[in-house]
């Protein structure tokens, strides 16, 4: 069939409990796996030979960066491209979707958006409006790229419209609070640099009625960026909390929305205090 081949590329560093799990659900409809590794020192690159990827090693910096290195850098031989992190992967109707979906695209649709379905703790997080969160993640080989951000990057398209897939793919990481609270403390770190950095060209547009992305992404940089330090991360919370139902998700969803929702965002305006008053005792 014209135009249906499939490459998945996954971006990874010391992935061995989430890789297989991942692979798994795309070695029968992907024609091409590409593994970007940046150095991993676990089982991560042997999973992925048995899986019979094509491995390839480059210094990170960040997503944005890796991704678009991979789409510059490596032969892509299938004529759609499937982009997942390690610790998530496809529902099984999710898969069977993308297999009778591609022969049917006509040729100005350029991608799709996917559903993502967070689970944390074991519990699939439903309300505090996290799901459902469409996120572009399957595309054209040739009309698509990352925005150049450190952090909540998106993919933009070059040229052509966009559909929506009906099934939702599932983000699952196995790793304990102990990681997830580190890993969340450096991206604190990443943020408060990308805030303290911010240019207003993103890549994706800033609508308030757009695309859920688009609007997301003008309520951050109209709205809550606006918002005085620490007063905006308790109204942020409250609303996702009471008002967007996230109490409906018990005793997990109210351990990931004060780490996730409150504490992650908390720590970023901790950051850009002590940054400002670093700066202020500067120039005194």
């Amino acid at each position: 069939m014209k135009d249906t081949s499939l490459t998945f590329i996954v971006l990874t560093f010391n992935e061995e409990k989430h890789l297989a799990r991942c692979l798994e659900s795309v070695k029968n409809i992907a024609s091409q796996i590409v593994v970007v590794d940046s150095g991993s020192t676990d089982k991560t690159l042997d999973i992925a030979s048995k899986f019979g990827a094509e491995i390839v090693i480059h210094p990170f910096r960040n997503q944005a960066d890796q991704f678009n290195w991979a789409l510059e850098n490596i032969e892509i031989k299938g004529d759609w491209i499937l982009r997942l992190d390690a610790d998530e992967y496809l529902t099984q109707v999710l898969q069977k979707e993308v297999q009778e979906t591609l022969p049917k695209v006509p040729w100005e649709v350029s991608g799709f958006y996917m559903k993502r379905r967070v689970y944390f703790l074991g519990r699939w997080i439903r309300y505090g409006g996290y799901y459902p969160t469409w996120i572009l993640r399957l595309f054209r080989k040739g009309r698509g790229k990352y925005e150049k951000r450190e952090m909540d990057e998106h993919i933009i398209l070059t040229e052509g419209e966009t559909r929506q897939m009906k099934h939702d793919f599932v983000d699952e990481n196995l790793h304990d609070l102990s990681w997830w609270t580190e890993k969340h403390n450096k991206f604190s770190s990443r943020e408060t640099k990308a805030r303290m950095d911010f240019s207003g060209d993103t890549g994706v547009e800033s609508d308030p009625l757009g695309s859920q992305t688009e609007r997301k992404r003008w309520w951050k940089e109209n709205v809550y960026i606006s918002l005085p330090l620490f007063l905006r991360v308790f109204l942020y919370f409250i609303y996702r909390y009471i008002f967007r139902f996230g109490f409906l998700d018990g005793k997990e969803g109210l351990i990931f929305h004060v780490l996730q929702g409150f504490w992650h965002q908390f720590l970023i305006d901790a950051k850009l205090f002590e940054i400002k008053k670093r700066q202020k005792y500067d120039k005194e």
